[in-house]
């Protein structure tokens, strides 16, 4: 006898939460991400059809393996696995559950998913990253990216989020997580004050110099 797990229909495809690395083709043609766990070594695209990551031949989602898309339904518990040091360089996505799935406590296992929308973190420096660079690794044919902010980006090889986002396909939609406020600038007060701590340095520096001047020439006279 095979246990059957119960079948759910729901009116509207299921929402679900994960994160994920972007990753751009070698030519620089494509746009896709690839999992931070078990399937990352098979980079997929916005509209993906699940594999087994061991090669099995059966199908996604198999109750008995650990194959499938994963996301979870909170989108809160997505965003603190991104503060894991391993997936600091990971972006947010949102998800379509699509095909055949399986329920658990905190997620969905499907065999099929469309990337809704994917939000980038901010540039290591904590400033808002505004293009996803090259990150310094890769998987064959695939260059990982990571957010960088203008100031950061140099010559490494990098596209804004509009154009991985085009790049991409299937409306995907690559919005831009808030970075570090700036820094607060100085009103009068703090203008004056600062100006006067500047000048008290410097008649201070001014006294030592004159005491330093005063005693070499006292030095010379004694000698001679």
């Amino acid at each position: 006898m095979r246990l059957r797990l119960p079948e759910e229909r729901p009116a509207e495809p299921p929402t679900g939460y994960k994160i994920a690395r972007p990753v751009l083709s070698q030519d620089g043609t494509r746009a896709g991400f690839t999992g931070v766990s078990l399937g990352g070594a098979l980079p997929y695209g916005v509209l993906a059809d699940a594999s087994c990551a061991y090669g099995l031949r059966h199908r996604v989602p198999h109750r008995r393996c650990d194959c499938g898309f994963h996301c979870v339904h909170d989108r809160a518990v997505a965003e603190g696995l991104l503060c894991a040091t391993e997936h600091r360089g990971a972006v947010l996505l949102q998800v379509t559950v699509l095909g055949a799935y399986i329920r658990f406590e905190r997620g969905f296992r499907c065999a099929r998913q469309r990337v809704r929308t994917a939000t980038v973190g901010p540039c290591e420096c904590g400033a808002a990253a505004v293009v996803l660079a090259d990150a310094g690794w890769g998987r064959p044919g695939w260059r990982g990216l990571a957010a960088v902010c203008a100031g950061c980006v140099r010559g490494r090889t990098s596209l804004s989020l509009a154009a991985f986002a085009r790049l991409a396909g299937e409306g995907l939609r690559v919005v831009a997580g808030p970075g570090a406020a700036p820094a607060a600038g100085f009103g009068v007060p703090e203008l004056v004050a600062e100006a006067a701590l500047l000048q008290a340095r410097l008649d201070w520096f001014q006294t030592q110099l004159a005491r330093l001047g005063q005693g070499r020439d006292g030095g010379a006279t004694a000698q001679g």
